[in-house]
């Protein structure tokens, strides 16, 4: 007998019910359960062949870090050869801190790239449990320092980055914001949060009412994140692994936030743009209706991917415009 499905299933749209029975199909066994090896083997994603949005130019580089080499995937907008350095979104992939590849973001990060006409550079940094917290944020720091540094050597503009990411890609983004301006160095220019994991405490009522969502279930949830900091570690971590213990937001680049409505992270997500509006952060927040964790990345299969990577591009563009009409604000 099929088992009945979770009434918050009647909340999703028509592309993400049928992308939730995909999931179901598929994904028979808890990641949890599965473990590292075989969740990534089954989770992995490859490309479109050819891409949903092609570019004239893709680039795979290497940044330096202090791990050693990393790769990485430099999207340039389309068009010819810009006169200025172009402004650059650092885009790091969600996945949990387990999962993920630059694969798995190769669609969005050419849509972003196409629609806001900034190059997206999108790194592969270390993932746990192999690489436990702080490597990933450590690659992140990394590599904006590289765009700083020397960003220009690639078209980039130094002085005009942004850093993004979805789910715990917009950890480290937002990790990232609080660590630079703790340590007294220059900010991105904004912050794009898409569905961010911000909070180890899995208290808000999205984690219980959505405990079964399509994708990430509120019991993998915790099983990555045990990946991510390490055995012995659960609630003793830093600011810098759950950016919503830091004392105080103020300060910080402005935010775009995106969450999805049927998502166990939803409420975590949520209370942290609301955190950022209070300690007058400029930020924006926009929940999109009928999806599940896991949406934005999905070029192509739900009509609200389309619209968030809209809100994206849109915000990109506001940012780009505002710095040009303020040309000495501080980078």
């Amino acid at each position: 007998m099929n088992r009945p499905l979770p009434p918050h299933w009647e909340r999703l749209d028509a592309d993400a019910r049928l992308a939730a029975q995909a999931i179901a199909a598929v994904l028979t066994t808890p990641v949890r359960e599965l473990g590292v090896r075989a969740a990534r083997e089954l989770l992995a994603s490859t490309p479109s062949d050819p891409p949903l949005t092609p570019l004239d130019r893709v680039d795979e580089v290497t940044v330096r870090a202090r791990s050693g080499p990393l790769r990485a995937r430099l999207y340039h907008p389309p068009g010819p050869p810009a006169a200025d350095l172009r402004p650059v979104l650092l885009y790091l992939h969600g996945g949990g801190f387990v999962l993920g590849t630059l694969d798995g973001v190769d669609e969005t990060c050419r849509a972003i790239a196409a629609r806001s006409g900034w190059a997206v550079l999108s790194p592969e940094y270390r993932l746990a449990p192999e690489h436990p917290y702080p490597a990933a944020l450590e690659d992140s720091l990394d590599t904006l320092a590289r765009l700083r540094e020397s960003g220009s050597d690639w078209g980039i503009d130094p002085g005009m980055i942004a850093v993004g990411g979805d789910s715990a890609g917009g950890n480290l983004a937002a990790a990232l914001c609080l660590h630079l301006r703790d340590h007294g160095r220059p900010l991105p220019v904004s912050q794009v949060l898409v569905y961010p994991a911000v909070d180890d405490r899995f208290a808000t009522p999205s984690w219980t009412r959505f405990a079964d969502a399509p994708l990430l279930t509120a019991a993998d949830a915790r099983w990555l994140w045990e990946q991510y900091i390490g055995p012995g570690r659960q609630g003793d971590v830093d600011e810098y692994a759950a950016p919503m213990k830091a004392a105080s937001l103020r300060g910080l680049p402005p935010a775009l936030v995106l969450t999805a409505e049927v998502d166990p992270l939803r409420d975590d997500a949520e209370a942290y743009a609301a955190r950022l509006q209070d300690d007058d952060v400029p930020t924006t927040s926009i929940r999109h209706s009928g999806v599940f964790h896991g949406f934005f990345t999905e070029v192509g299969a739900f009509a609200k991917t389309d619209a968030a990577i809209d809100d994206v591009a849109r915000h990109l563009r506001d940012i780009a415009a505002a710095r040009a009409a303020t040309p000495s604000a501080p980078c």
